[in-house]
């Protein structure tokens, strides 16, 4: 990077001084600049501003359903239907059918693993009466407590389902999964053997994905804020569902997924920029990076320029943002007219 010397005359005399011709010398950690360079052909003019200043990392990403994984079926028989790649099942559709009879998917975290019948007890009872109550099969108290009157909804969901109304629920009758899926591919086809992982399944909703440097990624965590910038300048708003770490090209990255809530905004596959706001200093007083001059005698300043006369002024420095750096100092308000050489 060159570096040009300029001559400001003060009152004790002339002082040497640099100015420093870009961001990287000076915003983010940046060095004292040494006296060498050229001596700038013109100067011009600038007015110092009160703004927001505001630094982003940001990284492409690319619309999709986020990661899928594979889900097991655990009815004995013969696999006779599967939905379509792209199809979403929500709570009580049917995810698969084995010897023709359907296995319903059904919401929830604890995976079912006994037969549930009269008399039994536990967390998974409670998960199924929720499911049965949302489902429209009320008549019974959501508990831990598998009744008669559970037994009855039950009987009058299997007979809804065209199935045999034994008011009992085996393990392999359904499928739990947090909430509505999207098959993403078949991972069978019909008249395999079940049990087996007959397809695999993401989330229902578009997501953006986005690997950022492990550097740059302190911040992303769950429910962190960003934006993204979609393919025709639009900006929606959204937030940080998971991050995880993984490589890139032998790099360590951070790979976020982002939720956003208008999601109908996203298009398949579409190129996107996530961006997240790493600094932000408010109504802070900045000129452009090249009004900034760093002194001889250590430290920096900018030229006032008063009814055409020029004044060497020291002043503090902070953040750096958009070509334009933040100072404070003895003087310097909003308004005032500073030299940048050109």
């Amino acid at each position: 990077m060159r570096r040009r010397i300029r001559t400001v005359a003060i009152a004790a005399g002339a002082v040497a001084v640099l100015v420093v011709a870009g961001a990287a010398a000076v915003g983010l950690g940046g060095r004292h600049p040494a006296a060498t360079g050229t001596s700038p052909k013109s100067t011009g003019t600038a007015t110092v501003v009160r703004r927001d200043l505001v630094r982003y990392v940001s990284a492409d990403g690319e619309v999709g359903y986020g990661a899928s994984a594979p889900v097991t079926c655990k009815a004995a028989g013969t696999i006779t239907w599967l939905p379509a790649t792209g199809k979403t099942v929500s709570r009580g559709e049917q995810l698969v059918r084995v010897d023709d009879r359907p296995v319903v998917l059904l919401y929830g975290t604890l995976p079912m693993y006994r037969e549930l019948k009269d008399r039994t007890v536990g967390n998974d009872v409670r998960q199924f009466e929720q499911n049965l109550a949302a489902l429209g099969y009320g008549d019974f108290t959501v508990d831990d407590t598998y009744s008669p009157l559970t037994a009855a909804a039950v009987k009058r969901w299997q007979h809804d389902l065209g199935v045999p109304e034994t008011g009992t629920v085996a393990a392999a009758d359904v499928v739990i999964q947090p909430h509505a899926v999207r098959v993403a591919r078949r991972l069978v086809r019909p008249g395999a053997a079940s049990p087996a992982d007959v397809v695999s399944v993401g989330g229902s909703t578009k997501v953006v994905t986005a690997s950022f440097g492990e550097d740059d990624a302190d911040w992303a965590k769950h429910g962190a804020s960003v934006t993204v910038t979609l393919p025709d300048g639009g900006v929606v708003a959204g937030t940080v569902a998971s991050a995880n770490l993984g490589v890139s090209d032998n790099e360590p990255v951070v790979r976020v997924t982002v939720r956003v809530a208008e999601d109908q905004r996203l298009t398949n596959a579409a190129k996107v920029v996530v961006r997240h706001v790493a600094q932000r200093h408010r109504g802070v007083l900045a000129v452009p990076v090249d009004a900034l001059l760093a002194l001889a005698e250590g430290g920096y300043g900018v030229e006032t320029v008063v009814a055409g006369h020029s004044r060497l002024v020291a002043v503090h420095t902070g953040m750096v943002a958009d070509g334009l750096i933040e100072i404070s100092g003895n003087g310097i308000h909003a308004g005032t007219t500073v030299r940048v050489p050109r």
